[in-house]
């Protein structure tokens, strides 16, 4: 198997994903910035679809739902940096972060399921000169095998890792900020991670500079996201309990949280059943019924209870 290294000597610009939706691409930017010091220029991205504290409609949005961005297909848009919101004028996490940044920014579409993700991540490279693909989670629970107790946002992670999968430009998987998202223990991220290197899978794994960590603390001063921050706190050191989402949850905060651990994508696979349960089904809403028929509750399950019990 390759290293990350010649993976990056074999491409010029990276399109750096975060794949779990709301603040995923303000960590994704840590990792961005660890490949530009490999010689990558980056492009950073995410998800159309912001958790229910942002935006109360419940689901990720499509391509003819996102204003003030330049579409490129019916799976992806391009934010120029004028701040892409839905029709209600919900700002997305990406395009508060290509107006704090200056920069373009990706938003993807999962609504049409892993398919037409793929086709987005492929639109959105040739749109920007993208020849490699880093798909960024923060918090571990992409990694999920289904078992953990914890687990409460999978869909969106194992619909972008399909995408991935499925797309024509290599891909590669990275984790970030090992618990900090309060939903697996670090601990169970860990073990995930042995089985995926059992798989073969593993390639590298790289520190969260204190510039990098800087840079991630100033981007969640624009846009909503707790897990992020955290890995900024790790990465200088603070360890030990952390409550996130309003008390609901308490992250154990740790040095972990600031490693990056970076996977072969195709490898991977093998230990994801998640990801493999939402591969060939037609849409989001018939993926999270597939991981929900493997005894998993999802972020769209969540959201439109909540939806329902508001008024």
């Amino acid at each position: 198997m390759e290293s990350l290294e010649s993976r990056v000597a074999e491409a010029t610009r990276a399109l750096v994903l975060g794949i779990g939706g709301g603040g995923d691409a303000v960590g994704s930017i840590a990792v961005a910035r660890a490949l530009e010091t490999r010689g990558l220029e980056t492009v950073l991205g995410g998800v159309a679809w912001e958790r229910s504290v942002v935006d109360p409609v419940p689901g990720p949005r499509s391509v003819s739902e996102i204003r003030d961005a330049r579409p490129l297909d019916h799976s992806a848009v391009v934010d120029p940096g004028k701040g892409a919101t839905t029709p209600e004028g919900v700002h997305f996490c990406e395009s508060r972060l290509a107006v704090h940044l200056g920069a373009e920014t990706v938003l993807i579409d999962v609504t049409a399921g892993a398919g037409g993700a793929a086709r987005g991540i492929d639109s959105a490279c040739a749109e920007t000169g993208c020849d490699l693909v880093i798909l960024v989670d923060i918090g571990g629970d992409a990694i999920a095998d289904g078992s953990e107790p914890g687990l409460a946002s999978p869909l969106c992670d194992a619909v972008m890792i399909a995408a991935g999968a499925a797309a024509t430009v290599p891909c590669l998987l990275t984790v970030l900020g090992a618990g900090c998202d309060g939903e697996l223990e670090p601990s169970e991220v860990l073990g995930r991670v042995a089985a995926l290197a059992r798989a073969g899978g593993w390639l590298d794994t790289f520190g969260v500079t204190p510039d990098a960590a800087d840079e991630i603390e100033g981007a969640a001063s624009v846009a909503i996201t707790e897990a992020s921050v955290l890995v900024a706190r790790a990465a200088r050191g603070e360890a030990g309990p952390v409550e996130i989402r309003s008390g609901r949850r308490v992250v154990d905060l740790g040095p972990a949280a600031a490693l990056a651990f970076v996977f072969d994508l195709e490898a991977a696979l093998a230990a994801l059943p998640l990801v493999r349960a939402v591969a060939s089904v037609p849409g989001i809403e018939a993926a999270r019924d597939a991981l929900n028929a493997l005894g998993v509750s999802t972020e769209l399950d969540y959201e439109e209870r909540r939806a329902a019990e508001e008024p």
